[in-house]
């Protein structure tokens, strides 16, 4: 999704290609969670479409860049590769690396993130729908479980407050039980009270559930929880 105040602008959108196995860990992912209908929005150039779906899940991603060509989007996302691997080196002190050992480990689990997404997104584009927060092309609770990470929070610099709280609630329309979203650490590392005060209280006011709940990943310091939108 896109960097910029205006969420329809990706010119410098790093697509990046997370594994599914953080997907699984960051937002604490079980059996169950994997046999319905789930949304990922954004999807970047994660494997974790193609891998849910080779599980018996019914997934979809959604991300404003699938509206190219699947052959140039997966050419992309190789070569977005040295540019993602550039930015977390810059800010290695930033992070924990006992998942990865150090970048050369993290740059070949992103590599096959990649390789699998492109794969999977030129055999079945149909998995793979463009759109953009916060109006998404679904109509309500049509996925049991929507996911999304790197988005909101991340770039809590550039997307207001306003943008937030319209796309948790678009998220949430589109969602039968749950919406998780990690991490709540802006992309410095730093952590929002403030913004995830703000969104807390106006989701229940809305009469929508709000939690934080820990989760067993933690690559950036201090980012090991997701918030929880909807469900008990």
């Amino acid at each position: 999704m896109p960097v910029t105040a205006d969420p329809d602008d990706i010119g410098d959108y790093l697509l990046s290609a997370r594994s599914f196995e953080e997907y699984r860990d960051f937002f604490a992912l079980d059996a169950n969670d994997l046999r319905g209908s789930i949304l990922d929005c954004p999807g970047g150039a994660s494997e974790f479409t193609a891998r849910a779906c080779a599980l018996g899940a019914d997934a979809v991603a959604v991300d404003p860049v699938y509206a190219d060509p699947p052959e140039d989007v997966a050419r992309r996302a190789l070569t977005e590769l040295d540019r993602g691997s550039v930015h977390t080196a810059a800010g290695r002190d930033r992070y924990l690396w006992d998942r990865f050992g150090d970048l050369a480990g993290h740059r070949r689990i992103r590599t096959a993130s990649a390789e699998r997404f492109a794969e999977d997104l030129v055999r079945h584009p149909t998995r793979y729908r463009p759109g953009s927060l916060p109006r998404l092309p679904f109509k309500e609770r049509t996925f049991d479980l929507v996911l999304s990470s790197h988005l909101l929070f991340t770039y809590a610099g550039r997307l207001s407050l306003g943008f937030h709280l319209d796309a948790l609630l678009e998220l949430h329309r589109v969602a039968r039980r749950e919406v998780r979203v990690f991490p709540l650490l802006d992309q410095g590392g730093h952590p929002l009270p403030a913004l995830l005060g703000d969104l807390r209280q106006a989701l229940l006011v809305r009469r929508i559930p709000v939690r934080v709940r820990r989760v067993p990943y933690e690559f950036q310091r201090g980012g090991d929880e997701m918030l929880v939108i909807g469900g008990a």
